[in-house]
């Protein structure tokens, strides 16, 4: 054994300890720089770095007062570190035979002191040092602060394992650790971040109700080797969550980014065999450009975080960041931020109520409760915006509460009035998911002094199918209870008559893309008129959405279709227009 390397075995494993560390090639980070001044400081070394003894060189995770960031290891006096574990002190390394003529000697360094790094198997994988110009000696207080800065360096390493910077499964510094590294890039350095998504929340739901759990952490596992093989190293590379990673390219990498997703697309090809079955990974690519010191790691993030999106919504395997999809998503962000408090306020959110009507008889039967929001920023918002973006999330629960508990208040005033209506309301496929939906919904109306027959639930086709045997077991309930139950939208989703036969609805409303389309398209009319035919003969009722102009109500009507509504009935409406309409209607309101 050499003073600079260990015997081979324990070489062997040495080198294994370091590289599970993932220190190597990593961007600077402040953590460790601010352990290296300290050190400079404390010890009045001009020089000071944190030293890493890899197989051929010794490498600098942080250095203050170096030209480079990595020395040969051969006679490199932090080798001799972390072979002995045990401090090292040479007061002039011109006099040590061990290091005349050594790169530092050669380089003008004539002073170093370094304590080990030690791993807690007992592994030595580095040095804190300090070096100097000028020969010179330590006291036993600068030997001590040496040695508690080294452990202090390796506290550092175990903490980011142990606490959220080191991703387990994949060993790659996670989105925490992008954030204080990217804070430590050089102003203005300009690069590249690619965002690679290998499977989106739908395609990894499939995949893990085939394969198991563990084709999740397989995933990311193989992800992170083929990204580090590709891209030629681990540097610049950050697991950013479920199977997401980033990589920070420099502007000056030959080939550019795009070279670098050729690359990648050629090396994902090559199938991750889990257990027996091979799969393979479909990657999404999001490019956005950064700029180091002008640019928030957090922009930097969303940015291609947003380019990826948009590819997987267009269907595309790639796709550059756009300011404008990123303003939207913000905005988006945004909108889903301020809806809580919006449920609060008392003039954000507001309820408009578009009646229908009996197409026979032309009485009003009821009218649909729609969803209003009164920013007071963005003014009015479109409820085609945000009520998709709220049925994504868990704020679905408390906006249909909202909408219900608002809509029985109203309802409640109406009847007493004399306006004897049914109000219906839109519910998502969250709210199925709810195990008290179907009581809290009664109770609700119940506090009103309304009767169950009083509401009308409307769910899209999709939001049935998703919660299976959940929504219908609620359903059912409710619809034994008295309440018309309406399956709206109906031709747009799953729509099989078969399916519509296990149902527990009453009521169908055509989609208004079909009958928009009646006055001029034959093709229309006859599907308009099976599906009314189809629908009559399982028992239900027929509501036409989207109904605009005469010639479609008198289409609708020979072909019996219960109830129309629409703009050629009327608009939605606040509550008092809706007083005023009902009143100066010839026909009287009719349950």
């Amino acid at each position: 054994m050499s003073a600079f390397t260990p015997p081979a075995g324990e070489e062997s494993l040495r080198l294994e300890a370091l590289r599970s560390l993932n220190l190597l090639e990593t961007p600077a980070s402040e953590s460790y720089d601010r352990i290296t001044r300290l050190a400079s400081k404390m010890l009045a070394a001009p020089v000071a770095a944190v030293s890493l003894t890899d197989s051929h060189r010794q490498w600098f995770k942080s250095a203050r007062g170096t030209a480079g960031n990595e020395i040969p290891r051969h006679q490199a006096p932090c080798a001799v570190v972390s072979t002995s574990r045990r401090m090292l002190v040479v007061p002039d390394l011109q006099a040590d035979d061990r290091f005349i003529g050594s790169p530092l000697a050669l380089a003008g360094i004539r002073f170093y002191a370094g304590a080990p790094l030690v791993t807690r198997d007992g592994h030595g994988i580095g040095a804190m040092c300090v070096l100097d110009t000028a020969p010179r000696e330590i006291s036993p207080e600068e030997a001590q602060s040496l040695h508690d800065l080294a452990a202090m360096v390796m506290a550092q390493v175990e903490l980011e394992h142990a606490f959220g910077r080191i991703d387990p499964v994949s060993g790659l510094p996670n989105r925490l650790q992008f954030l204080d590294e990217f804070a430590a890039r050089p102003a203005a350095e300009a690069g590249v971040a690619l965002v690679v998504e290998l499977s989106h929340s739908s395609q990894l739901g499939q995949a893990v109700a085939a394969l198991g759990p563990g084709y999740v952490e397989a995933l990311a596992r193989h992800g992170a080797t083929v990204l580090a093989r590709a891209l030629g190293g681990r540097n610049g590379l950050y697991h950013i969550g479920g199977c997401g990673f980033l990589a920070l390219l420099g502007s000056d990498r030959p080939g550019g980014w795009e070279g670098a997703v050729t690359a990648l697309q050629a090396a994902f090809e090559e199938p991750l065999n889990f257990g027996d079955v091979p799969v393979t990974a479909s990657p999404t690519f999001g490019v956005a450009p950064f700029r180091a010191g002008i640019d928030s790691a957090e922009d930097v993030l969303r940015a291609g975080a947003s380019a990826a999106e948009e590819a997987h919504r267009a269907g595309l395997p790639l796709s550059l960041y756009s300011a404008d999809t990123d303003a939207r998503n913000r905005r988006h962000l945004r909108l889903l931020c301020d809806m809580p408090p919006a449920l609060l306020a008392p003039d954000q959110l507001s309820l408009v109520f578009q009646p229908r009507i009996e197409i026979g008889t032309g009485r009003c039967r009821g009218a649909e409760a729609l969803l209003r929001w009164q920013h007071p920023e963005l003014l009015a918002v479109s409820p085609g915006e945000f009520i998709p973006l709220v049925e994504q999330t868990a704020l679905a629960q408390p906006v249909t509460q909202w909408v219900i508990a608002r809509a029985a208040a109203q309802l409640a005033a109406l009847r007493r009035d004399g306006l004897d209506l049914r109000l219906s309301v839109n519910v998502s496929a969250l709210n199925l998911a709810e195990t008290d939906f179907a009581g809290r919904l009664v109770e609700t109306l119940a506090e009103q002094g309304l009767e169950p027959q009083a509401l009308e639930l409307e769910f899209t086709e999709s939001a049935l199918m998703r919660n299976g045997q959940a929504a219908l077991a609620q359903l059912r309930a409710l619809r034994q209870l008295g309440m018309e139950i309406a399956i709206d939208d109906f031709g747009t989703g799953y729509s099989t008559f078969s399916y519509l036969q296990t149902l527990p609805a009453n009521i169908v409303k055509l989609d208004q893309s079909f009958i928009r389309g009646l006055s001029g398209s034959a093709r229309d009319r006859r599907m308009v008129a099976t599906m009314i035919q189809l629908t009559h003969d399982l028992g239900h009722r027929v509501v036409a959405e989207g109904v605009e102009d005469q010639a479609a109500l008198d289409f609708l009507a020979e072909c019996g279709c219960e109830e129309a509504q629409g703009y050629l009935i009327a608009r939605p409406m606040p509550e008092t227009a809706l007083r005023a309409w009902l009143t100066a209607r010839a026909v009287p309101a009719a349950a």
